[in-house]
């Protein structure tokens, strides 16, 4: 009996110590759940203000533009007529619009290749000999914090046909044959151009690949050159591949910048001569808010939108695949 007694005494108290420890875990999760709340409260009152901006300035305008493509507005009155897909049908049947995405494939081949190669290259250069590298840092990323007016009339200028500097230098070398008003010319408009915008974009690029390139393990370059390997071996399979992921973001920003270009084109040529440096961006304002077809022009950026977003989605993955 005393034994019964003693086993009935245990049950009681190893019950109790569950029941206690059952509710020591309950207050635990309740503790925890009321921190997590807590925590996730602070994190909304921080991104609150930033979502709100990002509503406001960026989706907001976004819908808009899908609404107003689908109407025929002309940016002025308060009707919009409501025209489903009719813009979107009447842009793929519109000539010029095909001249247009010509020259934006031309602009985002050279546009993108040329500043990333040629700051690759610069930042090499700078991080192989570092003596003078932050003067030269300085010197490549001016262009690019100048604005984009005071590069498209500097540049403009340079190409000016009768007091340019670019046909004064072709005269003085005996070349005067090859002068010519390049911003007036329809073989070179298109052209004249980028080479302002390639110039106005490399040093970001530079500084970017130089900063990346402080990361480099340098012990795998010094094995690579005792192994017998050249500057160019060196640089393409250890150092490149170590700042591949920086040099992909680089590339797709510079990518969908060529999809977006508009500032340059309505600054030094307005499309012109002719069509001749017509590009989407300025296809889609000068539609938009010269001839006041707003559904439109909305119309086009929407196309843009689409372009830009596959074209960087599909460089990422290819970039990611071959990583």
């Amino acid at each position: 009996m005393a034994g019964s007694g003693t086993n009935v005494v245990s049950r009681s108290s190893k019950e109790s110590a569950g029941g206690i420890g059952r509710l020591t875990r309950g207050r635990r999760g309740r503790a925890a759940r009321t921190i997590r709340q807590g925590e996730l409260r602070t994190a909304a009152l921080f991104i609150a203000p930033a979502l709100a901006l990002y509503a406001l300035f960026m989706l907001i305008p976004f819908a808009n533009s899908i609404y107003f493509s689908l109407t025929n507005w002309n940016g002025a009155t308060a009707l919009k007529e409501f025209v489903g897909l009719d813009n979107y049908i009447a842009m793929f049947r519109d000539p010029t619009l095909y001249l247009a995405l010509r020259n934006n494939v031309v602009w985002i081949v050279l546009g993108t290749a040329a500043p990333v190669v040629l700051g690759l290259m610069l930042a090499l250069v700078l991080w192989t000999v570092p003596r003078g590298a932050l003067f030269f840092r300085t010197v490549f990323f001016l262009p690019f914090i100048l604005p984009i007016v005071v590069v498209g009339l500097v540049w403009g200028w340079i190409y000016h046909p009768l007091f340019g500097v670019l046909n004064r230098v072709l005269a003085t070398v005996g070349l005067e044959s090859l002068g010519r008003g390049w911003l007036g010319d329809a073989s070179t408009a298109l052209v004249a151009t980028l080479v302002a915008a390639i110039w106005g974009a490399f040093g970001f690029v530079t500084v970017l690949l130089y900063t990346a390139l402080q990361n480099v393990n340098t012990d795998m370059v010094d094995a690579a050159k005792v192994d017998g390997a050249t500057w160019f071996e060196r640089a393409r399979f250890v150092v490149i591949p170590a700042i591949a992921p920086v040099l992909t973001l680089v590339t797709a920003i510079t990518l969908i910048g060529g999809f977006a270009v508009f500032d340059f084109i309505l600054i030094m040529t307005g499309g012109g001569p002719g069509n001749a440096s017509t590009v989407l961006g300025y296809y889609a304002y000068e539609n938009g808010f010269e001839l006041n077809r707003l559904g439109y022009g909305s119309a086009l950026s929407m196309f843009i939108t689409v372009l830009s977003l596959v074209a960087a989605v599909a460089f990422v993955k290819f970039r990611e695949r071959e990583r």
